[in-house]
């Protein structure tokens, strides 16, 4: 089942880009656009809708307004080129407070915060301490969803990392460690400048090596007391 969307803003453009970045989650559905407030909140009210991507200024009602006037437990999410309204959003309760432009790793997570809000209100499982099942990483110019689960560990290099699972190795432009916060603490650990290993994937630990499956992975000096405490505990 896909999750349901739909897109309100006043400027053409701006929905364009977010319809292009959907185009990347197939987990996601826009299933209507609207540049009108009062047409919007018709369709959100006699409609399922599980998220609303919403500018503020509006013609005729603002997104505020709009709001307020939901009637279901709709998820929504502003999108605005002023952050200045971002306190007073939190106090309706919204999801997210995207601002114009919108950078994709910002939306990536947001459309990560909806899929644990949606897996949470249809009691789907979730087993990470983040809440998150997987990550999207670029591939090729394609946003590829990662089962955390299967991630074996992730090697930088240089400006790139890789991505290694039992099936196969995605290799992205990213940096390590802005990928590591997106992976729960409790599951994965760095072990070397270059490594962050999945905990639960260690078949041994010899000397300033650790073992997965046939993978022999460093331990970086800096790293090995904590390494040695975490994986030994």
């Amino acid at each position: 089942m896909k999750i349901k969307c739909v897109l309100i803003d006043d400027e053409p453009l701006a929905i364009k880009v977010l319809e292009n970045y959907f185009t990347n989650f197939t987990d996601f559905e826009i299933i209507a656009t609207f540049n009108n407030s009062l047409e919007a909140l018709d369709f959100i009210n006699s409609t399922t809708v599980d998220a609303v991507f919403l500018d503020i200024n509006m013609p005729m009602m603002t997104g505020f307004e709009l709001i307020s006037l939901i009637e279901s437990k709709t998820k929504v999410i502003i999108t605005t080129a002023f952050r200045e309204f971002a306190a007073e959003s939190y106090d309706l309760d919204v999801l997210d407070y995207l601002v114009k432009p919108i950078p994709l790793p910002r939306f990536i997570k947001c459309i990560n915060k909806i899929t644990t809000e949606y897996n949470l209100k249809n009691n789907i499982k979730v087993e990470t301490a983040k809440g998150d099942s997987h990550i999207f990483i670029k591939v090729d110019k394609k946003m590829m969803k990662i089962n955390i689960e299967e991630i074996l560990f992730v090697e930088g290099m240089k400006e790139y990392i890789k991505v290694v699972t039992p099936d196969k190795t995605y290799i992205t432009h990213k940096s390590l460690t802005s990928l590591s916060e997106e992976l729960p603490a409790d599951k994965f650990l760095r072990i070397h400048k270059s490594y962050v290993i999945a905990l639960n994937k260690v078949k041994s630990i010899e000397g300033n090596r650790v073992q997965i499956q046939s993978y022999n992975i460093p331990i970086g000096r800096n790293y090995s007391k904590e390494v040695k405490n975490k994986i030994l505990e």
